[in-house]
């Protein structure tokens, strides 16, 4: 282990602006360091193992998606910033925030083998005095890309929720415990300064990750406008990620035991206020939807996929419900023969062929669709898109064989010519096919794994990871219909419950 040197804001000459955060003060990812990173061929058979009878094209997409991801592990190079080795995007030689966070949410899959979530420390050992953190970072020198009061500079805020989701798998409260400072400040720069006089969040095409989505802003305006302005107007999934965001850090709070800390308490009043603001400025009764709220105080009224972060958010009254998840089972909004694309099909400027983020099928914004619809309960449409965007990605890998950017939602096609995007597309064979076709989850700090039985050819899996060290085997057996018991069959090496459900049934299983 080398300790780093001094961590480097690449700034210019100019004035210091910075108003120091104290919580930067905790801030421990300095020290640089590397490891040998580990060839697919040499590790395959560790990795957990899908059984899917009938399904080959699933099942070599899966490792396809695995055998790209570890050809794109990189060590930090010195005098970067950059202290561990990570996942690259597979983009352009750059770490970027929000896909990053994505991966890593299949990357836990493999975490006994290379501990992918290392990859975010490299944005928190980059983070300035003010708690302020580059969206994209070059991975050859380590210069940010942006200006921190670019509009286009930072978010989205999504690194909470990567590492809730890691703990929610590891159960590692020490690392749990030296992030939270870091995404703390993270979070209280952004309320300084990415918020509006009323306290609503604004970003921008860039900022937001979505970059190019027209019919966020009036019609003929610039591409360049839609990308890198704010539009003066609320960004509905900025403000609904804050919400969320905010949710994800007091909950930490709790569990370190800071969530008396004056900031924490700060932010879990932004969360209450925000709530009711999406409420009543950015909800439209008639349509049932969340909106982007323009300069003018009118609601955009065009559906983006960006409003689904309001399910995670948990903001939806319980008498709205219904109404906002109907638009994903509607053949004229969301329901194309791709799900789920950007934008609505009703949508201005969207486009059949995808457009980049004018209609295109992409994995990190049906991720979290398919999280969000988990969360409020769901279960049937989430099996349901989760097994129409898995059958469309691998009939896509069957032919060209590899994966891709994003895809059409019109044709069974790619839409983005940047092949062996893993990257995030890695999410729909490898964590799609276990947590929703498959239908299993884990919970490891209540020691539980949940399995919803959706199939009924012989499905499961071998070394599926439970924690740090716990490996178990869960296969069904082929049933005749959905509405046979199912016989399931689990081997673990540590002690856990499994409860199992199919239709409207529950058993327990303790291993």
């Amino acid at each position: 282990m080398v300790e780093a040197k001094p961590r480097m804001y690449f700034k210019s000459n100019c004035e210091s602006t910075y108003i120091k955060n104290d919580y930067v003060k905790e801030n421990t990812f300095k020290e640089f360091h590397t490891e040998a990173i580990p060839n697919f061929k040499d590790i395959k058979d560790m990795l957990p193992i899908p059984v899917w009878s009938g399904h080959q094209r699933e099942i070599d997409c899966y490792y396809k998606a695995w055998e790209v991801a570890f050809g794109n592990l990189r060590n930090p190079k010195e005098d970067t910033g950059f202290v561990s080795p990570f996942i690259d995007t597979a983009f352009n030689g750059d770490l970027f925030m929000w896909d990053s966070s994505f991966i890593l949410m299949f990357g836990k899959y493999a975490a006994h083998i290379f501990d992918f979530q290392q990859t975010l420390d490299n944005m928190y050992s980059h983070q300035h005095n003010d708690g302020y953190i580059c969206r994209q970072l070059n991975e050859e020198t380590g210069k940010e890309k942006f200006t921190r009061f670019d509009p286009a500079a930072t978010g989205p805020n999504i690194m909470p929720w990567a590492e809730w989701e890691y703990y929610l798998i590891s159960k590692d409260k020490e690392r749990l415990a030296r992030v939270f400072p870091c995404l703390l400040a993270y979070h209280k720069w952004l309320k300084d300064n990415h918020t509006w006089r009323d306290g609503s969040y604004w970003s921008s095409g860039w900022g937001c990750g979505m970059d190019d989505m027209k019919c966020r802003f009036p019609e003929g305006k610039s591409r360049e406008s839609v990308m890198f302005s704010n539009g003066r107007m609320v960004w509905a999934d900025t403000t609904l990620q804050q919400i969320f965001s905010g949710k994800m850090l007091i909950n930490m709070a709790k569990i370190l035991g800071r969530d008396k800390e004056a900031l924490v308490l700060e932010i879990q009043a932004e969360s209450e206020y925000l709530t009711e603001y999406v409420n009543t400025r950015l909800w439209d009764e008639e349509k049932s939807y969340y909106f982007d709220l323009w300069e003018n105080n009118e609601l955009n009224g065009a559906m983006s996929v960006g409003a689904y972060w309001a399910l995670l958010a948990d903001v939806v009254p319980m008498s709205k419900m219904d109404k906002f998840v109907e638009h994903l089972d509607n053949e004229e909004e969301f329901k194309r023969p791709h799900r789920v694309p950007s934008v609505a099909a009703t949508a201005y400027g969207y486009c059949p062929e995808g457009g980049y983020w004018n209609g295109s099928v992409w994995a990190p914004t049906n991720y979290m669709v398919l999280k969000g619809l988990e969360k409020q309960g769901y279960h049937k449409l989430a099996y349901e898109i989760a097994a129409n965007n898995l059958d469309c990605v691998t009939k896509v890998f069957e032919e060209t064989g590899t994966l891709y950017e994003n895809y059409m939602p019109e044709h069974i096609a790619y839409s983005s010519p940047h092949g062996d995007f893993v990257g995030w597309t890695g999410l729909i064979p490898i964590s799609v096919m276990i947590e929703y076709v498959f239908g299993i989850t884990s919970d490891v700090p209540n020691n539980k794994i949940v399995w919803r039985i959706n199939r009924t050819e012989e499905h499961g899996v071998l070394q599926y990871p439970f924690g740090r060290i716990g490996r178990v085997d869960l296969i069904c057996r082929e049933r005749n219909d959905k509405g046979e018991r199912p016989i399931v069959e689990v081997k673990s090496d540590i002690p856990l419950q499994v409860e199992i459900v199919w239709n409207d049934n529950h058993e327990f299983i303790t291993a």
